[in-house]
């Protein structure tokens, strides 16, 4: 039992802890909530500028939300002990309803915290039509 910790490290494995650390995308969590006037999406992006996030809606109603968490300059002289904040390149899409009125996106942030709201539309219910069936004599 002993020879485990020494081969893993002091900390128990954490095989999903592991996968987030490795994937930027798992470790941007961003919460979608719809309200009666708008969708809203929250992401923390700890340690990011509004500079360094890029919000986008393309053509196929798809919302992005992309940017790069900069590696830290590194001295010779240091040495780490450990690595878990994310680092590299991360993206999050999320293909929107139809009533999500795209050309009206508000974005901001604040404390790290990226807000983006999507005002909400009345989608027209297609009307029924009533065919008349003719009578054929024949």
């Amino acid at each position: 039992m002993s020879l485990i910790p020494k081969l893993l490290g002091d900390e128990p494995f954490d095989p999903f802890l592991s996968m987030v650390n490795q994937c930027p995308v798992l470790n941007t969590p961003t919460d979608w909530k719809e309200t009666p006037e708008a969708h809203v999406f929250t992401a923390d992006l700890p340690g990011l500028k509004k500079e360094e996030v890029k919000v986008e809606v393309d053509e196929g109603r798809v919302l992005q939300i992309s940017g790069e968490r900069n590696v830290e300059k590194d001295d010779k002289n240091d040495k780490w002990h450990r690595v878990e904040r994310c680092r590299g390149k991360f993206l999050r899409r999320f293909r929107l309803p139809e009533n999500a009125k795209t050309d009206e996106v508000k974005a901001s942030m604040e404390n790290g915290v990226l807000v983006v709201t999507i005002p909400k539309q009345e989608v027209k219910k297609p009307e029924k039509k009533v065919i008349e069936i003719e009578e054929i004599k024949g």
